[in-house]
């Protein structure tokens, strides 16, 4: 063999040794370029869902969330989630909500409607009552008012098409909540028989109440999660407006509470705003198909604009990879809508608190 030859082959054989051929790179350097485009892809991940720190968890002495089950928009007796559960665990919450609605002095043993409607004053009033923690969800409306309703409209609740931020509170107390008995859980829609949005209806009833009213009727006796509402992620004059005055009322009351909200721009919010107020992004998972954005908030991938200090997800989602790793990196997690004792078994495993509705939980495991 030549002098040459036997160069090239010292160098071919240097070369293999390393993980690199005369072509090119080898398995050698792809490995290693894979491990490091892994790493930094693991660190952007832990970046992005990262909740905030505990130096500044101290440095603002931010509370912990009060360790109870949350009833969903209060113990309620028609409403969300009536509509589904086992029957027998269902019939017992009912009961459970009118008798404390009764206790608190709302409606009367022989009435056959809704006495305690979800997102009521009733309702609340029961919750109270029975020691539940309280979850709540903020809106305007057209004149300004932080009142306690979900939906955007109130089809479901009322019957009536209209929006709630194309009404004025002093309409909203005309119209009841679930006026029809028949009718109590979500999957129908309630209906007024006369159909008079702007009447005043005869007898006992319950309103989409004004938030200041609910936290009076609270009192601080429970903790309460708060969360508010937006049509979308969207950000205008009306979402800086209800930030401002729910935060506003909230400052002013005497009592324990957390915030959260959908909107990772609300949760940034409160990070700017309220440094001192526990916060929440709440979230579930999302088909890309249908919603690019909800499935990317499903990700939980906007949690660094926020630094949330708990996710509060659905039930449903708790295994998920997102949800496992948010904990891991030390957020708390706080599951919606658990609706039965086997959903609660099922998920309790991946969630530090519960929002339940539709069955009477035991008092929280510590």
């Amino acid at each position: 063999m030549s002098r040459r030859a036997k160069t090239v082959a010292v160098r071919s054989a240097k070369l293999a040794k390393h993980g690199r051929g005369l072509g090119g790179f080898g398995l050698g350097a792809l490995f290693r370029n894979a491990v490091i485009t892994g790493g930094m892809a693991a660190g952007i991940g832990a970046w992005a869902l990262a909740p905030r720190s505990r130096i500044e968890t101290r440095r603002y002495r931010v509370p912990s969330i009060p360790y109870v089950h949350y009833a969903h928009r209060g113990l309620h007796d028609a409403g969300s989630g009536l509509s589904v559960g086992t029957v027998s665990e269902r019939c017992a919450y009912v009961d459970l909500a009118r008798r404390s609605a009764l206790k608190a002095g709302y409606g009367s043993a022989d009435f056959d409607g809704p006495i305690a409607p979800e997102n009521s004053l009733a309702s609340f009033a029961a919750a109270r009552e029975a020691g539940y923690g309280i979850e709540l969800d903020l809106q305007l409306t057209r004149d300004g008012q932080v009142v306690v309703v979900h939906d955007a409209d109130l089809k479901r609740v009322a019957g009536d098409p209209r929006k709630i931020k194309d009404l004025t509170y002093d309409e909203l107390t005309r119209i009841p909540l679930f006026p029809d008995p028949a009718k109590p859980g979500d999957a129908v829609a309630a209906t007024r028989a006369d159909g008079k949005w702007d009447e005043k209806p005869a007898g006992y009833y319950q309103h989409v109440p004004l938030f200041s009213d609910v936290l009076a009727v609270v009192g601080g006796r429970v903790p309460i999660i708060v969360e508010y509402k937006f049509d979308g992620y969207g950000w205008d004059d009306s979402c800086e407006e209800l930030m401002r005055k729910g935060s506003e009322l909230l400052a002013a009351y005497d009592g324990p509470y957390v915030i959260e909200s959908f909107h990772p721009s609300a949760v940034r919010w409160y990070r700017q705003h309220c440094p001192e107020v526990n916060r929440g992004q709440l979230a579930e998972e999302g088909n890309p198909a249908k919603n690019w954005k909800d499935w990317l908030c499903g990700l939980l991938v906007f949690n660094w604009l926020g630094r949330p200090d708990f996710v509060a997800y659905d039930w449903h989602g708790g295994d998920s990879a997102q949800v496992r790793f948010a904990r891991k990196l030390g957020a708390t997690t706080v599951s919606w809508t658990v609706r039965s004792s086997v959903e609660f078994q099922r998920s309790a495993p991946y969630f530090d608190h519960m929002i339940f509705e539709a069955f009477v939980p035991g008092a929280p495991a510590k």
